[in-house]
């Protein structure tokens, strides 16, 4: 019952407005660099174009997993690049 009237008093702790500063992963932001990459942009053009393809159809078996497994690797091929040889 204290508790409750310190509570109804001071009001509840997530009221008070902080200011939290945003977290950002380090790796989405490697990640976002090599997207932007010419062979990641390359390869995400073609997962692009094959979604597009794929999307305007009423019927297909095509689903685009080689154009998506291409781009990540070419993605996580960079990213690895860079953080191992930050790494060093």
């Amino acid at each position: 019952m204290v508790f409750e009237e310190k509570m109804i008093m001071n009001g509840e702790p997530e009221d008070e407005e902080e200011e939290e500063e945003e977290m950002v992963d380090p790796l989405e932001t490697v990640r976002q660099k090599c997207e932007e990459a010419e062979h990641c942009a390359h390869t995400r053009e073609r997962l692009e174009q094959c979604e597009t393809r794929v999307g305007s159809r009423s019927s297909t078996t095509e689903d685009c997993t080689e154009e998506l497994f291409d781009f990540l690797h070419a993605r996580d091929h960079c990213v690895a690049h860079k953080l191992f040889h930050s790494v060093k």
